[in-house]
């Protein structure tokens, strides 16, 4: 019976790599020049450190730019509350949203159980894998995945025959 899994994963080598460009491109650009401004990523989160919220703004920016360019979407980023911290500086917290979360499985289930495709989605651990008869249901059932308003990235892998 065919089948794929449904996983949200991301690169950590290329978020590093990403993290090492922004890095870089702060300590060359002329308004970063004498600030401290710095990123660093610890396990599944992401620490933005600035000197006020103009200079916090702009990391966001060179995040989301620098990730894109390492091909990791940038809509895994779940950006928390600022907090100030010590020095006058500005503490954000962005996490890494990585593996499907029961509520979005539950969701993904309850959108192919309602689209009246003939397939079975079966929750394992922080994936989904999804089961049919006919390959044609099964990429509906991807065409079904795609067109939801989901904030977090998916990937569509182990399809087999």
């Amino acid at each position: 019976m065919p089948s794929f899994d449904v996983v949200s994963r991301l690169d950590l080598a290329e978020v590093d790599n990403a993290i090492a460009g922004i890095a870089r491109e702060i300590g060359t650009r002329f308004d970063f020049k004498g600030s401290r401004c710095e990123v660093t990523r610890d396990e599944g989160t992401i620490n933005l450190v600035a000197e006020d919220e103009l200079k916090l703004k702009q990391l966001h920016e060179l995040l989301k730019v620098h990730l894109t360019r390492r091909k990791v979407d940038p809509a895994a980023l779940d950006f928390r509350p600022a907090e100030k911290a010590s020095g006058n500086t500005i503490r954000q917290p962005v996490l890494l949203r990585q593996g499907v979360d029961a509520d979005l499985a539950r969701k993904l289930v309850r959108e192919l159980k309602d689209s009246k495709l003939k397939v079975q989605a079966a929750i394992q651990g922080n994936e989904l894998r999804i089961t049919g008869k006919k390959r044609d249901d099964l990429q509906a059932a991807i065409g079904v995945m795609r067109g939801l308003k989901i904030e977090q990235p998916l990937q569509y892998v182990n399809f087999r025959e």
